[in-house]
């Protein structure tokens, strides 16, 4: 059962990283819809970040769960 731990905990890191890299990603295109008034790449900007803090969330709240499914 250590091994099941293990790996949940690693899939934990591994759905946070992604999350926080589509975080970064989304703050970027932001800040270039910004820098050239470009209303498309905002938009695209905003929901990136949102959906890289729903990714992260899922990775703190739910992969965690995981756990009580094969312990």
């Amino acid at each position: 059962m250590a091994f099941f731990g293990e790996a949940i905990n690693t899939l934990s890191i591994l759905v946070i990283a992604l999350g926080a890299g589509l975080g970064v990603w989304g703050v970027v295109n932001l800040l270039e819809g910004y820098g050239s008034d470009n209303p498309g790449a905002k938009s695209q900007g905003v929901k990136q970040l949102m959906a890289g803090g729903g990714v992260i969330l899922i990775g703190l709240n739910l992969v965690p769960l995981l756990s009580d499914l094969f312990g």
